[in-house]
């Protein structure tokens, strides 16, 4: 371990992806991949030249060894318990018409649903720079609530930055279930991420406003400061994004594309923001590289595939005056 590094806590789950327009009841064709959440910054952290390391939970199947396979393979550091008495989960991908997605999971009970806190190694927290954390996993079940306070608990004891994205999964559990579990871990957090939906179940009323509402946006993002996090950092998909840091409120637009696959655009956002400022760099310059990783992200399949390396975000940035 280097210093500098970065720990993610999540499930990751096989991705079985419709090669074609349809839904499930007529494709035939479907590519296998893996994704999950945390291990999609994990490999977004990497790709940008950040020690990553993720802990989790996977099943004792072929499923299982395919995203420690995948894992390892992008240089993320893995931590995984296998259990050999549950299954891994599973993700499906239907790509319904050229422009909409929808996602499916079979990931009750499964074995990254079954983390705990006996899973969280506290040397490994205690000497990163920053432990990143998602609402996703606070969702799965009791134990991987327990398991996300006690590597908070580690963080908060070492002086280690916490980074939390709400990332709300509805299939999951309703906003009434999860509007205190996400305020409870928001308020421990540095650094907040939550989209327009999300920031309202955070903050316990309906959505922000019509799109296009600046002041809607930084009332939001104030509203989320008062929960406690030092940085707010509110996505906004094709507007961008708006930062509250050090008091000072900062608006990135967005860089126009024509998306191919938005599924884990927000997981890239999230990894070019942190390895910005993990890097020390300014505020604007997180938010920039944020919106770029998230765009570039959107134009290859799967939930991790497209996110971008350093190398990546220059070469397009000096061919493309868009992404300048």
């Amino acid at each position: 371990m280097t210093p500098g590094y970065a720990v993610t806590v999540g499930e990751t789950m096989a991705l079985f992806r419709s090669a074609e327009v349809g839904s499930v009841r007529r494709v035939r064709d479907f590519e296998l991949g893996t994704g999950g959440a945390e291990s999609n910054v994990a490999i977004g952290l990497s790709r940008l030249g950040v020690e990553s390391h993720w802990i989790g939970r996977v099943g004792g199947d072929e499923f299982g060894a395919r995203i420690l396979r995948d894992l390892r393979a992008e240089g993320v550091h893995v931590h995984a318990v296998v259990d050999e008495e549950a299954d891994t989960g599973l993700m499906i991908k239907e790509r319904l018409t050229s422009q909409h997605t929808r996602v499916t999971y079979r990931r009750r009970g499964s074995a990254g649903s079954r983390i705990r806190p006996e899973d969280i190694e506290t040397e490994r927290i205690a000497g990163a720079a920053l432990l990143h954390l998602s609402g996703v996993t606070l969702a799965l079940s009791g134990t991987a609530r327990d398991a996300l306070d006690r590597a908070v608990e580690i963080a908060r004891a070492a002086s280690v930055a916490v980074s939390f994205d709400v990332n709300h999964r509805s299939t999951l559990w309703s906003a009434e279930e999860a509007a205190g579990h996400h305020r409870r871990l928001a308020a421990r957090a540095d650094v907040l991420f939550a989209g327009e939906d999300e920031a309202a179940v955070l903050l316990g009323r309906t959505a922000a406003g019509p799109p296009g509402r600046e002041s809607s946006w930084r009332e939001t993002v104030l509203g989320l400061a008062e929960l406690g996090p030092a940085e707010v950092v509110l996505k906004l998909g094709e507007h961008g994004c708006l930062a509250l840091v050090d008091g000072a409120l900062r608006r990135q637009e967005a860089v126009p594309i024509t998306p191919l696959d938005s599924v884990g655009a927000g997981d890239a956002f999230v990894a070019g923001y942190l390895a910005e400022r993990l890097a020390g760099v300014p505020v604007e310059q997180r938010l920039l590289t944020a919106v770029r990783a998230g765009a570039l992200a959107c134009l290859a399949p799967g939930d991790w595939e497209g996110a971008p390396t350093r190398r990546s975000l220059e070469v397009l940035a000096a061919a493309d005056p868009v992404l300048r």
